[in-house]
Parts: C-alpha cells; sequence; structure tokens
C-alpha cells in the first residue's frame, strides 16, 4: 500500500486517498479487524488528520461502499442509456467498463456487498435500493439480447456476472491488467449467455438418513451457531445467543466450547471435511479418467455441500474470522489445496490457460455459488442449485 503523501505535499483527493487505504484493510481483515489507527497508520498520517476527514470508523466505510456503488452506476448510466444502441454493443461496454473498474479498484469490487451490513440502516436501505435499480437496468439490457429469458431469470444471470467481478476481491491472483480486464470480461459473458436448466432438472443434496434420539448439546451448539453466523456474521453473533438458540444456558456453553473461536474452528473443519469428501467422490467417480466429466462432478458436488449447509458459507464467507493463527494457517491451506485441485482439472480440459489465469476463472466460478447463495433476492429459487451448476460450468467453459 503506498502511504498517502504527509504534511505539505497534501494532495487535493486526500480524502478519496485515505478511503483506498481503509479499503484495502477492510477487505483484507473485515471491518472489525480495522481500527482508525490502523488506517491511519497506514496511511502515513495522524489520527486527528484523518478525523479532519471523517467523523468516525463507519464513516469511512459509508464512503468506501458508497463509492462502490457511485461507480457502477456511473458504468450502467454511461453503457446502457441510450436505447438506440443495440443491445449486444450495450452489454458488451458495460462488461467492459465494469471489468476494468473491478481491476482498478480491486479492494472495493464487492466490498459493498458484504461489508455493508456494518452500516446504519438507512445506508442499508439505500444500498439495496440502488443496487436493485442498477441490476434491474443491466436486466432489461441483457433481455435485449436474449428476449427469452425472464426479468427474474435474467436478474439472476446478472447477479452471477457482478459476481465475476467481485471475485477479484477474495484471492490475491493476477495477471496484467488488460489480460485481466479481458478475461473477466469473457468470463461475464459466458455466465449472461448460460442456458438455465429446464424446472424439471435438479441438482439436490442427498437426503440425510433418519436419526435415533437428539443429537447431543455439542452438535446443537455447532448447527446453532452455524445458522446465526451464516445470517449475521460472525461477530455481530454472542456466545449467549447461540447458547439461547441451542436451547443451553450459562456455564454449560462454555464446556463444550470455549470461544466463538472455538466454534467456528469446529464450523470451518467440519466444511473442509465435506468438501475433501466430495472431491474424493467428484474425481474418483469418472472412469475412465476424464478431466472435463471430474470437473464437472467437482463443481456438482461443491453445490451440494454449500446448499445442503450453512457451515460452507460460514467458512468462505470473506468476513476475516480473527482465528489463532495456527487455526487460521491450516484452513487456508486446506482452502489453497482445494482450489489448486479446480485449477489442475481446468488446466488439463484447457491448456491455453496459464495457472493464474486458471485460478482467476475457478475463483469466479466459486465465487458466483458463494454469492448468489447469500443473495436474498434469489437464494429462494427452487432450481438453484441446479443453476448455480449451470453457470459454474458456464464459467468454467465445459461445454
Amino acid at each position: 500500500m503506498e502511504p498517502v503523501p504527509g504534511r505539505g505535499k497534501r494532495p487535493r483527493d486526500r480524502k478519496n486517498q485515505l478511503a483506498g487505504v481503509a479499503a484495502e484493510l477492510f477487505r483484507a481483515r473485515g471491518y472489525h479487524g480495522v481500527g482508525i489507527n490502523d488506517i491511519a497508520a497506514a496511511a502515513g498520517v495522524t489520527g486527528p488528520a484523518l478525523y479532519r476527514h471523517f467523523a468516525d470508523k463507519q464513516a469511512i466505510l459509508t464512503h468506501v461502499v458508497l463509492s462502490g456503488i457511485d461507480d457502477m452506476e456511473a458504468a450502467t448510466e454511461q453503457a446502457v442509456s441510450d436505447r438506440s444502441v443495440p443491445g449486444p454493443a450495450q452489454i458488451e461496454a458495460l462488461l467492459t467498463c465494469l471489468a476494468g473498474q473491478a481491476v482498478e479498484r480491486r479492494e472495493i469490487a464487492a466490498l459493498w456487498r458484504w461489508e455493508g451490513r456494518h452500516l446504519p440502516r438507512e445506508h442499508r436501505r439505500e444500498i439495496r435500493r440502488r443496487s436493485g435499480e442498477v441490476l434491474a437496468s443491466w436486466a432489461k439490457s441483457l433481455q435485449l439480447v436474449r428476449p427469452e429469458l425472464s426479468p427474474e431469470d435474467a436478474e439472476l444471470l446478472c447477479w452471477a456476472g457482478l459476481s465475476v467481478f467481485g471475485s477479484v476481491s477474495v484471492h490475491h491472483t493476477s495477471v496484467a491488467k488488460r489480460r485481466f480486464a479481458q478475461l473477466l470480461v469473457e468470463l461475464a459473458r459466458r455466465v449472461l449467455h448460460t442456458e438455465l436448466p429446464p424446472a424439471a432438472e435438479t441438482v439436490a443434496a442427498p437426503e440425510p438418513p433418519p436419526g435415533i434420539g437428539q443429537p447431543s448439546r455439542r452438535e446443537q451448539l455447532l448447527s446453532a451457531a452455524t445458522e446465526l453466523f451464516s445470517q449475521r456474521g460472525f461477530h455481530a453473533v454472542s456466545m449467549e445467543e447461540i447458547g439461547a438458540a441451542a436451547g443451553i444456558t450459562g456455564p454449560s456453553v462454555y464446556r463444550h466450547f470455549p470461544s466463538k473461536s472455538a466454534l467456528v474452528v469446529a464450523i470451518c473443519r467440519r466444511a473442509a471435511d465435506r468438501l475433501a469428501l466430495g472431491a474424493e467422490h467428484a474425481l474418483r467417480g469418472s472412469a475412465p479418467p476424464d478431466e472435463r466429466e471430474a470437473l464437472r462432478r467437482l463443481a456438482e458436488s461443491y453445490v451440494h455441500t454449500l446448499t445442503g449447509s450453512a457451515e460452507l458459507t460460514v467458512a468462505f464467507s470473506g468476513d476475516p474470522l480473527n482465528l489463532p493463527e495456527r487455526d487460521q494457517a491450516e484452513l487456508l491451506r486446506v482452502q489453497r489445496d482445494y482450489v489448486a485441485q479446480w485449477v489442475h482439472l481446468l488446466q488439463a480440459v484447457h491448456p491455453s490457460l496459464n495457472a493464474r489465469e486458471a485460478k482467476i476463472t475457478v475463483h469466479a466460478a466459486l465465487t458466483i455459488a458463494n454469492d448468489l447463495a447469500r443473495t436474498r433476492r434469489v437464494n429462494s429459487r427452487p432450481q438453484l442449485p441446479a443453476e448455480l451448476h449451470r453457470m459454474m460450468i458456464s464459467v468454467l467453459d465445459l461445454g
């Protein structure tokens, strides 16, 4: 991160520069993991100098998030406001503009969507309203190109396209800026041209076997914590609330888990085990070995795990969990190893992709599934698992 120039070299856009430094810290550590002094130190200014521009940390986040919405609205106005321009040209102009923004302002590419929950209620309402209007405008342009789509289906594909650009904020892999933008445009274009599955097609998670008796207290706590973390975020939930949701009060909660961190570590480990098991079945299910089919099955297993339990939503929430260093390192290693399996298969299917391009593509596919499973406007769709699988297949260009 470049420090903001000190006294005597104050730039005219000091406020935006400070916001940019804060945005990068929020992306890396999460809202709760960043303090005013952290932002000031990273920017090379004093705390009082920071307060000349922003009243508090929440004001900084508000500025960052709303600036992301401003950029998206400006891109939309520039690309689709002129209805005399053919639909395909509107879409291409929009994708090109959004890709450029994502590459240039990577730190806020998706910050407005998931860190916005820390803003005051009136700002959250404003974000929902403005983002909904933007997506509706995109959907209308998409329907000019694909008139067979219903408004709801067009909006679903547009949300998925937005996730392609937001995916750059969940990893650090990069290529030359021009190639990066071209790749993002191509991936988003594939999403928008996805043929959604018919109503009869499902990718439902298998039914769990019937249980005998009641789950243990530990399982009840894990289940309650998973639901609360997935709905409200790790930092917004207390141990007391988890205990109350599980019907356990007082010191009894701490007999099973000494802290929230211990709970979330258990949840993340369970999610990792589910992913590993699904990957094992997917990779061994192709006979004779077929990388394309194995990748299809891997995507299917991911959707099963994601939609069958909220554990993966917690583990891959994008919200830094402030875990003990040892646990954080282990979980990061597990995630990287899992993504590496996808990258290896994708390069076998598309040898023209180098490792970095393949990794960017894989993260785009995974982010579509992660985002849409948490997006209220679309996650109640009855066909969502099959739709997620189909869109992931499109992004990976599996045909």
